[in-house]
């Protein structure tokens, strides 16, 4: 069994590679390199790093050859592997408290119910991992290949708390490991899920105090509310956050912001976009998220998209040739938390071009509850029951995000066609950057 789970079945070659010289084919499998074994996709590519390398290669008949190689130091042989990551997936120990694929409706498809708590995840794809997962052997080998930035979901640094918030009785001591990759110099992204009355107030005064200690390694630390959509029964019982809320939490962040800035010369720390706009604030200025490091976290995305926007619209406007495209009407469908962004946006493009109409459309998430107000949460059946019969223009515009990644499919298995014919109106898919905004709006 073990033997077999070695074997790292070739999906396809690349054209014109070291891998199509040695007439490689889809269908064999690297057993070796040098002698020794892969466990994963961070293996393969360590391994290759040399000038001179053996492969073992089983062809797909069961014939074994060994392949003396000499190539550049760095150079990739070309080989695309059946599973990305040439390993199975790592899934969650831990029933946090706030975990929201627990809060997911039944009868959506088998993928979206698994929990994943990966480390490598957090490089290849950027996801945050708890740590709790991680065996010595994983940790040294993030220190040994010096794989970073590693994104922690810290939560707390009060052990007994992280504990009882990610319901394992081990999730204090993964504390330490935090310690031992800041030691080793490995670059970590943090996050804060905060939930009220748990870990938020002082418990969060003493996480950002106790993290900042991590400086310069530890880059960023993010704190965003916790998700709760309307499937809760039998979870633990949370509240969402409201106005007064917000505002003692940015409060609290922004005293840190201060702190890190006169020390450290970095902000550190930033409260999400939804914690702003719960709160009835201004976003903060562009300087004040330290880069944008945690733009997936929904941590300063208004502010960038506003920045890319308006200045993609003056560009336009000194650009004699935007004037010839034809007037129409269009609709940007969106999430609630993004809508009155989108609304502003658009008003100060029909300001400069009165020709166009543009329509923002929020959706309310019937699907998960009225609480969950991003795109990315939006299903094909709210957009359709919401939008039907509604004069929606020559174009409706969806952000990139309600899609499943690489494919033309919403999270509710409907997949883009579907929409279009349900609703009976062309759609164009909006990239996340001001500037796609603007040309999707010009229909360029």
């Amino acid at each position: 069994m073990k033997k077999e789970k070695m074997k790292h079945i070739i999906q396809a070659i690349e054209p014109g590679s070291i891998a199509e010289e040695l007439e490689l084919e889809p269908g064999d499998a690297l057993l070796t390199i040098n002698g020794e074994t892969m466990e994963d996709v961070f293996d393969y590519h360590y391994m290759i790093n040399d000038s001179n390398l053996i492969v073992l290669i089983e062809k797909a008949g069961g014939e074994q050859w060994e392949l003396e190689i000499e190539k550049d130091y760095s150079e990739d042989l070309g080989i695309v592997f059946e599973n990305g990551l040439m390993d199975d997936y790592k899934s969650c120990t831990n029933k946090c408290i706030f975990c929201f694929i627990d809060q997911m409706p039944p009868g959506m498809r088998e993928t979206l119910y698994f929990k994943d708590d990966d480390s490598r995840l957090s490089f290849l794809q950027g996801n945050y991992i708890t740590l709790t997962n991680m065996k010595d052997k994983d940790l040294d080998r993030i220190i040994k290949y010096h794989l970073a930035p590693i994104n922690i979901s810290v939560h707390t640094t009060n052990p007994l708390l992280r504990q009882k918030m990610l319901h394992n009785r081990f999730a204090g001591e993964a504390l330490e490991k935090i310690k031992k990759l800041y030691d080793h110099g490995i670059e970590m992204n943090g996050q804060v899920v905060l939930c009220k009355g748990v870990n938020d107030g002082a418990e969060l005064e003493r996480t950002i105090s106790d993290l900042a200690g991590y400086l310069p390694y530890m880059e960023s630390l993010s704190v965003v509310p916790v998700g709760l959509s309307k499937y809760r029964e039998g979870l633990y019982p949370l509240e969402p956050f409201t106005r007064e809320d917000a505002r003692e939490t940015i409060a609290i962040i922004e005293k840190w912001q201060e702190i890190c800035m006169e020390k450290h010369g970095c902000h550190f720390v930033q409260a999400s976009d939804e914690f702003y706009l719960t709160a009835e604030l201004p976003i903060p200025e562009e300087e004040r998220y330290d880069g944008y490091l945690q733009l997936e976290n929904g941590v300063g995305m208004i502010r960038l998209l506003k920045t890319e926007f308006t200045d993609a619209l003056e560009e336009a406007k000194k650009n004699p040739e935007t004037k010839h495209y034809s007037a129409q009407r269009v609709t940007l469908a969106t999430g609630k938390l993004a809508a009155p962004l989108l609304m502003e946006l658009a008003e100060a493009f029909m300001e400069a071009y009165p020709q166009y109409e543009v329509v923002v459309a929020p959706i309310r998430n019937d699907f998960f509850g009225e609480r969950i107000t991003v795109s990315g949460l939006i299903t094909a059946q709210d957009l359709v029951a919401q939008l039907k019969d509604k004069d929606l223009g020559g174009r409706l515009l969806l952000p990139t995000n309600m899609l499943r990644m690489g494919e033309d499919v919403f999270l509710d298995d409907w997949t883009l066609d579907e929409v279009e014919k349900a609703l009976q109106v062309h759609i164009d898919i909006v990239k996340s950057s001001g500037q796609d905004l603007l040309d999707a709006i010009f229909g360029v």
